[in-house]
């Protein structure tokens, strides 16, 4: 993760209601460079020489916690997307499917 140094900031809303729910900052040019560059060290360096069975156990955890907390992502894309909790619950459950299908597609 990195904090931006932005200025400008963008608000946030609630397009239901049009609150404003926070303020997220502009990336610049170079934050984003830094960013993918980071990305493909660590793939380059790291994530691509971690054992398949291993790479599993992580996506396994993060689908964990995407059951255990698909409530809460729902109530955020309801509030930043407007969209009915059903809708929303329904978006987080094609997440997990991608996340379930990347626990099984590397090769045994």
């Amino acid at each position: 993760f990195r904090t931006s140094s932005g200025p400008p900031t963008h608000a946030v809303q609630n397009p239901a209601t049009g609150e404003v729910l926070g303020h997220v900052p502009e990336m610049t040019t170079g934050e984003f460079d830094s960013v993918v560059q980071s990305s493909e060290d660590a793939f380059d360096n790291e994530w691509k020489h971690v054992p398949v069975q291993q790479r599993q156990r992580v996506m396994l955890k993060l689908q964990d916690k995407i059951r255990k907390h698909t409530d809460d992502l729902a109530r955020l894309i309801t509030l930043e997307n407007g969209k009915t909790i059903e809708d929303a619950r329904g978006d987080v459950f094609r997440g997990l499917e991608m996340v379930e299908s990347a626990c099984f597609i590397a090769p045994q």
